[in-house]
């Protein structure tokens, strides 16, 4: 067996921990928030477990991202997004940021795009 780190569901694990704890849940919250037992959630972090597209769904639902960005990170597949979109999949899921400076990113980057008018 692979290390999860290395192999996909272990990224997938970990992108979903990194956005878990990005919206200041407990593993027992998100449980909660998406009627997923805690054990299974914790399997599904650690890349024991390959979740279902009903998980998957609930799961981008409780951490308000978009179900299809989150399938396609779970399927490994790139999808074309908008701008916005992009930008915020990609602080989210850079590994080199801590979740404090993910969230001073996002809101410094919110607040931009909602105050300054489009140029061009």
């Amino acid at each position: 067996m692979s290390e999860p780190a290395t192999d996909p569901w272990g990224a997938f694990g970990a992108y979903l921990r990194s956005q878990r704890q990005l919206a200041n849940l407990s593993l027992r919250q998100l449980a909660a928030l998406t009627e997923i037992s805690n054990p299974y959630l914790s399997q599904i972090e650690r890349g024991l477990h390959q979740p279902s597209v009903a998980v998957i769904k609930a799961l981008a639902e409780a951490l308000d991202l978009s179900v299809a960005d989150l399938l396609a990170y779970a399927a490994d597949v790139g999808v074309p997004q908008d701008p916005a979109a992009t930008v915020d999949s990609a602080v989210r899921a850079d590994p080199r940021l801590t979740t404090t400076q993910k969230r001073a990113l996002l809101a410094v980057y919110d607040s931009m795009v909602e105050t300054e008018p489009p140029e061009g």
